[in-house]
């Protein structure tokens, strides 16, 4: 999985983190429990505000 897979990240993090409210996570934290997702592999540092918006932005879609 690479950074662009938003909507994946997206469904692993609804999954792992089914009691979170999406909206109530700050983007560090997003960014290291994206990096320590199991399928996860692609270069921390190539992520962003963006790609952290859109996938927080795709989790909230999926958690409705």
């Amino acid at each position: 999985m690479k950074w662009t897979d938003t909507i994946r990240i997206a469904e692993e993090l609804n999954d792992k983190f089914p009691d979170i409210d999406p909206l109530t996570v700050r983007f560090t934290d997003l960014h290291r429990w994206v990096c320590e997702l199991e399928d996860f592999d692609d270069n921390p540092n190539n992520s962003g505000e963006k790609i952290l918006e859109a996938i927080q932005m795709a989790w909230i879609d999926e958690a409705k």
